[in-house]
């Protein structure tokens, strides 16, 4: 399925193959990210949820680590167009996790912050986020995260580009409305999604 130009009148086609379009299968896991590889420091390490949340919360990496864990096996894309099947995931559930904050009815979208020198973000509507699949990862086909790869935690969300799933994670910011994150500033899609090959903002439905 060709790619949707600049200037095109329709949406294209919501693909259904496993592969999404543009997309090649890679046996390796390449590593993809903006600026250094930040250090891991347990002593220090923090993740909070805040914003359009009734009890926002802040939590140490021991206090991070006792959560319950759980695991889900999907597929992963990237939008430099390599994917890999079959990735074993190990981590804390989004939902179980957020819901502890108690978000409000008015939480409609949501900025994931990281750790990296940066300032990397990433925006993500309300039901891409908060699924009982996508989780908060420490672990990978049974193995922890190496740093490259995002170590002690990063996002995952399944049924989005790559670059929604967030490396290094260190917090959750709830909104009531949308705040385009580092790469969608800079002309990446706004959703993101592979099967409609959602690569650049220039794609998007005009408002």
């Amino acid at each position: 399925m060709p790619l949707f130009r600049r200037g095109q009148a329709r949406r294209p086609e919501r693909s259904t193959e496993r592969l999404p379009p543009g997309q090649k299968l890679v046996r390796g896991w390449p590593v993809l990210h903006e600026g250094p590889t930040p250090t891991f420091d347990p002593a220090t390490w923090s993740f909070r949820v805040w914003g359009e949340v009734e009890a926002p919360f802040t939590l140490s990496w021991a206090e991070f680590a006792a959560l319950p864990q759980v695991e889900t096996t999907r597929d992963f894309h990237c939008v430099t167009t390599w994917s890999r099947y079959d990735n074993r995931w190990g981590g804390v559930s989004v939902t179980e996790l957020i819901a502890r904050a108690r978000p409000k009815p008015t939480a409609s979208h949501a900025l994931i912050h990281a750790w990296d020198s940066v300032g990397y973000t990433t925006n993500l509507a309300w039901g891409d986020l908060y699924r009982p699949e996508n989780l908060f990862a420490t672990h990978h086909d049974g193995q922890p995260l190496t740093p490259d790869h995002g170590a002690p935690m990063r996002l995952v969300v399944h049924h989005l580009y790559a670059w929604k799933s967030a490396k290094w994670v260190s917090g959750v910011e709830v909104l009531s409305a949308d705040r385009r994150g580092y790469w969608e500033v800079r002309g990446y899609h706004n959703r993101a999604d592979p099967w409609l090959e959602e690569r650049y903002s220039y794609q998007e439905d005009p408002e």
